[in-house]
């Protein structure tokens, strides 16, 4: 595979030995289903990448998401690093590779910003901030991930937030955008509802605003966002497995990210189950490359 041009255009060190606030890379596979193929997904980091680079020539420009240019007038400070290596089924091995990236960023310090892959790459992500606790952990999901096992795997797409919870660095969990019929049964909601999970439907969010999740939040804390794609409405992210109607708009989401940023630190991100195969004219991943704009934007405009 030809190696995919850097998100906007970034460098992949800084000069003047300057030290990047944000670090993207990418992880096309974390730990996959036994006779499960998840290649599809292996193409998301690479499909943002391109979408990106009709905007590589305008980081200085005023973006009105942003209320300003990106780096908020300063010099470049995110550098894209590029994929590290990853194989289907080497599932130990995959883990093993994500979580230590993700500690060697923190410990530059810089934000980590990951780019996947399928909803199992959040769990060695998350991992990797062992050392950086207390993190509070908001999901962007239509589904609440909260399976023990599936096929004799406890590290896949099912399982990304019941194994999270088992993390003594993780504070607590919100979960935004949950709605439809997903794989939750009746054990899986008892158990998130144990933990002290905090549920924002899809509709809560509607009727109420991003505030119905932002107030779950303690102020001050360490965020780590996951954002799986089917999170938002299908309408502009078709590009997902398990399209659901009815869930959040792309104002909603950049609205939530830039609360969070006042409100509490953004410490990490994650992009995950965008399905360049299921895509509409690269639709879902123009606007996965325009959420990840505004997550730098907040990054790179919090204290």
């Amino acid at each position: 595979m030809t190696a995919s041009p850097p998100f906007l255009g970034f460098p992949d060190r800084l000069a003047d030995g300057r030290m990047p606030r944000a670090v993207i890379f990418g992880a096309g596979r974390g730990s996959t289903y036994p006779g499960k193929d998840s290649s599809g997904y292996a193409l998301a980091a690479q499909a943002i990448r391109a979408a990106s680079q009709g905007d590589a020539e305008l980081v200085e420009h005023w973006d009105f998401d942003l209320g300003g240019p990106l780096f908020d007038g300063k010099p470049v400070c995110c550098i894209d690093a590029g994929d590290i290596p990853t194989t289907m089924h080497d599932n130990a091995g995959n883990r093993a590779r994500i979580e230590a990236k993700t500690r060697e960023i923190l410990a530059l310090p810089a934000v980590p910003i990951l780019l996947g892959g399928d909803d199992s790459v959040p769990i060695p992500f998350l991992a990797g901030f062992a050392d950086h606790g207390p993190i509070w952990i908001l999901q962007i999901d239509a589904h609440i991930d909260w399976r023990d096992e599936l096929h004799g795997e406890r590290y896949g797409y099912s399982n990304p937030m019941r194994r999270a919870s088992e993390m003594p660095h993780v504070a607590g969990i919100v979960q935004v955008g949950i709605r439809g019929v997903g794989s939750a049964r009746l054990s899986e909601i008892e158990a998130a509802r144990h933990y002290g999970s905090r549920f924002v439907t899809a509709r809560e969010v509607h009727a109420e605003g991003v505030d119905a999740a932002l107030r779950h939040v303690p102020e001050g804390a360490r965020i780590v966002v996951t954002l799986d794609c089917d999170g938002l409405d299908p309408g502009i992210m078709p590009g997902v497995a398990a399209r659901t109607p009815g869930g959040l708009t792309y104002t909603q989401v950049i609205d939530l990210i830039a609360g969070l940023g006042k409100r509490a630190r953004i410490a990490g991100f994650d992009l995950v189950e965008l399905y360049p195969p299921a895509d509409i004219d690269g639709l879902s991943a123009l606007t996965a490359a325009r959420l990840l704009v505004n997550v730098i934007g907040t990054i790179v405009r919090q204290v």
